[in-house]
Parts: C-alpha cells; structure tokens; sequence
C-alpha cells in the first residue's frame, strides 16, 4: 500500500509541481481529526468520515468512487410474502407506488432485522426514512451481514422485516439455498440512490485552484495502467467520477435523521 501510495504522490507532483507526502492513518477518526487540525490535505474518506469532517467544515469532495458508473446506491425494505405487510413497489416499472411515509407506517411496532451497526443501507438510512415517517419499531436484531438479513425473513421467527443494499436477494449462496428467495421474500419499498461509495476530498484550507489542479491530476491519473492499479490499492477504486458536496444532501439528511452518532460510525 506504502508503495501504491508513493506512485500516486509521485504522479500528482509531476502533473502539479506540488510536493506531496504519504501518510496512513491510524482510523478514519484520526484522519478526520487531521484534516480538522490542517495536517491532512488529501484523503479517501468513508461516507460517514465525510459527513463528519463535513460538519466541521474541514473539506470538500472532488471525486467519488463509482461502481458500474454510479456513485450513489439505494436500499430496500424487505419482508415475507407470508406478512400481512403490503408492498408498494412495482418490480416491471422498477417504482414505488406510494411515499415512504405511507409505505412504512406498517412497520410501527414492529420488530426489524438490521444488517449491522454501521451499515448506511442495511440500517443507518432505512432508520432516518423510518424516524422521518415517525415509525416507532421494536428492538431490532443485529445480525452481520446482508444475506442474513434475507435469511431471517424468509425464515419469518426473527423479525417481522428487514433492510438490505439492492439486492441481497440475489446472492449466490441464497439462490443456491433458497431458489424461491425472490418469490418468499418481497420488497416493501425501495430507498432511492443517495447512499454513496467513498470519495476524495480536499481540506478546505487547500486554495481552490490548487484543489481543481490536484483533481486534475487523479482524473488523469486513472488513465493510466499503473495509476489504476494503484488507485485499487490504497482507496479499493476503480472508477471515480467528479463531485461536488451538493450531491450528498439527501443521504446526509437521513443520516442525521437516523439520530445516530457519526463518530460512532466511523473506525
């Protein structure tokens, strides 16, 4: 990674004239903590590290990661066929067919299945949509991971419904196990794509131009062979698109919503 990391610095100097230093943090609590003091400039941040470097105002995206050309991904309520719940999202259209509000009310005092503790679409989002709709669940259960979240409601004794990425229905293992999974387990509604990959952002006390140049730089960095291998190896990217802080008002909001402590939710 130490490696990986000196390509880029080596190729963002050349493009730049900038010297740049190379550096892992020890958490991506420490990093946010960096950028907030002045000591990072440049940084891969997690959606939740960047809402919270957000907050203090410590730094603005530049790029984000893209996965299939997206960078932004939705989520899903999920049940069992068997529940009286009512779904209220049309699979041909690909659309729900009512507001969140409506479609979870059902879900009041109710028991779900959360992914886990940190997981934007299994639990973090899904409970900002249902704490803005004014849902109040029963305890939840924990269960580490998305295909087991698919697991508990099609087995309908752990929980009455769950939240997953779109769409752990469709696992490997599952339809391996479960060939009726699409049919047994439905989906209630679907939280549209706000949810988003990590991305690169810029301390904010990095001059404009200078942030646009080194921007620059990584675009073209990603063109070449040895630039995106590297890219895979420090950041886990193999696609980034240019972004701007605008574009993350919808998922910050839900996670806010959530009333959860981004701190918390960062490592």
């Amino acid at each position: 990674m130490i490696a990986a990391g000196n390509i880029i610095a080596a190729f963002i100097e050349d493009r730049t004239g900038y010297r740049v230093v190379t550096n892992i943090p020890s958490s991506q609590n420490d990093l946010v903590k960096a950028l907030d003091m002045g000591n990072a400039h440049i940084a891969s941040l997690t959606p939740f590290a960047y809402l919270l470097a957000r907050e203090n105002d410590s730094v603005t995206v530049v790029l984000a990661s893209a996965r299939d050309g997206k960078i932004f991904y939705g989520a899903q309520f999920i049940a069992s066929r068997e529940s009286n719940f009512l779904s209220y999202y049309d699979s041909v259209r690909n659309e729900n067919t009512a507001e969140a509000a409506e479609a979870l009310e059902q879900f009041h005092d109710k028991k779900p299945c959360w992914s886990d503790s940190i997981s934007p679409s299994g639990y973090v989002v899904p409970l900002g949509l249902l704490n803005q709709a004014r849902v109040q669940t029963r305890s939840a259960a924990f269960l580490e991971g998305h295909p087991s979240v698919v697991r508990a409601v099609y087995a309908g004794s752990i929980c009455d419904f769950g939240a997953t990425f779109i769409d752990a229905r469709q696992s490997a293992t599952l339809e391996s196990n479960y060939p009726d999974v699409a049919e047994k387990v439905v989906v209630i509604w679907r939280v549209p794509e706000m949810i988003p990959y990590e991305n690169i952002s810029m301390s904010n006390l990095v001059p404009l131009e200078m942030r646009r140049v080194i921007q620059r730089a990584f675009i073209d960095l990603m063109l070449t062979p040895e630039g995106r291998s590297a890219m895979q190896t420090v950041y886990g990217m193999d696609e980034i698109q240019i972004a701007e802080d605008a574009m993350y008002a919808d998922f910050a909001f839900y996670a806010k919503s959530s009333g959860l402590s981004l701190a918390e939710l960062i490592k």
